[in-house]
């Protein structure tokens, strides 16, 4: 349950945002009204958050004990961000003796983060991405497995079959947009000019020379752009050019099923299932407090009402106490009377 005060911290944290997008910079130091706006109101969100770490740590401690305010790590990331803003404040106001500012104030932007120290909902999404660190490692280990098979495999089928391209055979010019040939393209097809075209190399390639199966490197990085579903037809093309269409979909087909559509959505698989971890430790932390809670108050009003019985029980025994006294007394004086008539008795005698 949000408090009204986390909800004016949230709000604050919102504001400073649209504060930060707004703000636009300009070169020389130059500004403008909106930006002398802004500066001002800067001052109010630092006045803010500042307020909110003082009040924290004068609730919570300092450091000491197990709750006190730095012990949490997003209480921590909220200090930090406070300091810097208070550090580059006092800069800036000394900036006149030639202190360069901006590279302090530029960490501003890290404000925005203290949404996630806010709202327990973007914990739950961040604490599952820093638990799924581990399996997204294995995850990409297998990938890695996968591109190095397949570079290799396209070293043995396609080396040095992407720099053909048609020429032509009397002027020896290339064609004006470059398309490779030797297999499905064949450059008889050309219009371009009566002369006839030949297939032949000394063509540096598709994407500057980039896209290729000539070397280790350049093989995984194609394999790379395949496997992330970014303009891998385009490559099946340039190979279907160049060595034919009969069987190169084979390995281009496989490549994707096997690393992209699989691989791939383990790591949504694995973010998936720490996801639903969390949320599920955040719902039992939860009710856990809610239950701490409920039996605290019931432990404060069990002791509430055995204080009153308690007072209750108390009351009759001392008007016993003093009645009794008061009996005590009463026969004590009649005592004292008897005694003293028999005296005046025997005097008379």
């Amino acid at each position: 349950m949000i408090t009204p005060f986390e909800w004016l911290i949230l709000v604050t944290i919102c504001l400073n945002c649209i504060a930060l997008g707004v703000y636009t910079p300009y070169p020389g130091g130059d500004s403008n009204d909106t930006n002398l706006v802004l500066e001002k109101i800067e001052y109010v969100f630092l006045v803010i958050f500042t307020l909110e770490c003082i009040m924290k740590i004068l609730a919570y401690g300092f450091i000491a004990h197990q709750s006190a305010y730095l012990r949490s790590a997003w209480n921590l990331l909220d200090f930090i961000i406070v300091v810097i803003g208070l550090i580059s404040t006092v800069v800036q106001q000394i900036s006149a003796e030639g202190i360069d500012v901006k590279a302090l104030r530029a960490f501003r932007v890290l404000r925005p983060l203290r949404l996630v120290s806010g709202v327990p909902s973007l914990q739950v999404v961040l604490n599952s991405i820093i638990k799924a660190m581990v399996p997204l490692l294995h995850i990409a280990l297998l990938v890695i497995f996968v591109i190095v098979i397949y570079a290799i495999i396209g070293l043995e089928l396609f080396v040095g079959r992407m720099h053909r391209t048609c020429f032509n055979n009397i002027t020896n010019e290339m064609m004006k947009e470059p398309m490779l040939c030797g297999g499905e393209y064949q450059c008889h097809d050309i219009d371009e000019s009566p002369d006839p075209y030949v297939c032949r190399e000394y063509y540096e390639g598709p994407n500057d020379g980039i896209t290729n199966f000539d070397n280790f490197g350049l093989a995984m990085l194609t394999v790379f752009q395949c496997v992330t579903n970014e303009g891998w037809t385009d490559v099946l093309y340039y190979i279907n050019d160049s060595v034919g269409n009969s069987w190169p979909w084979i390995y281009f087909i496989s490549l994707i099923i096997l690393g992209s559509f699989f691989v791939m959505n383990l790591v949504l698989g694995v973010l998936s299932g720490e996801f639903s971890k969390e949320r599920e430790k955040a719902k039992a932390r939860g009710d856990f407090h809610k239950l701490r809670e409920k039996q605290q108050i019931e432990e404060d009003l069990r002791g509430y009402l055995d204080w009153i019985t308690q007072a209750e029980d108390i009351d009759p025994d001392d008007k016993d106490t003093v009645g009794g006294g008061g009996g005590g007394s009463g026969g004590v004086g009649g005592g004292v009377g008897g005694n003293r008539g028999r005296e005046r008795g025997r005097k008379k005698q």
